[in-house]
């Protein structure tokens, strides 16, 4: 959608000290909107809007001179670029998101925000994701993302990256929310990614236009990854975590909460096991995460997902593999090995493993990984 006619009005909002995310969207739904909220007499404001005299005070005076000129460059740039922007008063802003304690009050948007992602689950997890834990991600994003959900993450590296690239792999949708200004990608080698999901997704951000990607600015960041989403789902994370801090953000707005349990030794695992044992939901695939949410959806919306969920694989069913690739599966684990120690393990020729793996790989029973080792799926 364009830019609303009334932006400097909601940006005026937004630099009033004090106001805040939930003040402006308070005030804006009170009094009809941005432009009806700056004008209208401080005593409206007290009572009507619910805001100290103090800052209805504020809002009479406008921003200083400073913050104008930020506005005016702000606008003179997204007049410029291809960017729209959504208020918390447009029926395109998430509707799961409009429901948090502190809403943002502006979206800017590139891609186009859809009706579809109103069936969201987030993915996150650590940036220095594993072999194993990148491989998970991008399996049960691609599964969520073929069942019909959009998946929601960061764009940051390893985990988030990985949730995006299964959505897309899916072709379905996937939305990135930026911890910087939506005229700044970070990281800068995600800038390809980030076309791909504005072909099919979108890229949001509630920051100002040339917003620096500081660290003070992921964890508000991460209440959108949270609060535009049926279910926030960590698959690898220390314990020490920014995506735990979306775990927690989503249990405190009334989200799901699922985490891909790992090795106990792992550093990566302690943040996913350590949910699970505060009852999250524990995931071993997409159907996991399907079957808590389904209840959550209209009849129409979960016969849809019902019809496109992935189907158990063999080996979950229970159905053998033949006598050899039986051997080669039994050598492998969540852990990526390497092709030397498979051969090993299976106690079989060279030739016959790797022509074993590479049926397999087609099957959908194991996957490479970069350096010639291995994983179960």
């Amino acid at each position: 959608m364009p830019v609303p006619a009334d932006l400097r009005s909601w940006l005026a909002l937004r630099a009033i000290d004090g106001l805040g995310d939930a003040g402006v969207c308070r005030l804006v739904q009170a009094f009809g909107s941005a432009e009806a909220a700056c004008r209208a007499p401080v005593e409206a404001l007290v009572e009507s809007g619910g805001v100290r005299r103090s800052v209805a005070e504020a809002i009479g005076r406008g921003p200083d001179r400073e913050s104008q000129r930020g506005i005016d460059r702000e606008l003179n740039i997204l007049d410029r670029r291809r960017y729209s922007v959504v208020t918390c008063l447009d029926p395109e802003y998430p509707a799961r998101l409009r429901m948090i304690p502190d809403p943002p009050p502006l979206l800017y948007v590139s891609g186009t925000m859809d009706a579809r992602d109103h069936h969201a689950v987030a993915i996150v997890g650590s940036r220095h994701v594993t072999a194993a834990g990148r491989a998970i991600t991008e399996e049960l994003s691609h599964h969520l993302a073929g069942a019909g959900f959009t998946v929601v993450s960061g764009l940051a590296r390893g985990v988030d990256a990985a949730a995006h690239r299964g959505a897309l792999a899916a072709h379905g949708r996937t939305v990135a929310v930026l911890g910087c200004g939506i005229d700044r990608t970070y990281p800068p080698e995600h800038a390809s990614l980030r076309e791909r999901i504005e072909a099919g997704g979108a890229v949001v951000s509630e920051l100002p236009v040339g917003a620096f990607p500081h660290s003070y600015h992921f964890p508000r960041r991460n209440r959108i990854i949270s609060g535009m989403c049926l279910g926030v789902v960590v698959t690898e994370a220390a314990v020490q975590s920014g995506s735990l801090i979306t775990a927690r953000l989503a249990g405190e707005q009334g989200r799901e909460v699922f985490a891909v349990p790992g090795s106990v030794k792992a550093d990566n695992s302690r943040g996913p096991n350590g949910l699970i044992k505060q009852g999250a939901k524990l995931v071993e695939g997409a159907m996991d995460v399907i079957e808590e949410l389904l209840p959550q959806l209209e009849p129409s919306v979960r016969a849809r997902i019902q019809a496109h969920a992935p189907a158990p694989s063999a080996q979950a069913v229970g159905q053998p593999l033949d006598g050899n690739e039986a051997k080669v599966y039994a050598a492998l684990s969540a852990e990526p090995t390497h092709l030397d120690a498979v051969i090993a393990r299976a106690a079989l020729p060279a030739a016959d493993v790797t022509g074993l793996l590479l049926a397999m790989e087609l099957k959908g029973s194991v996957r490479q990984l970069p350096g010639q080792s291995y994983i179960r799926i």
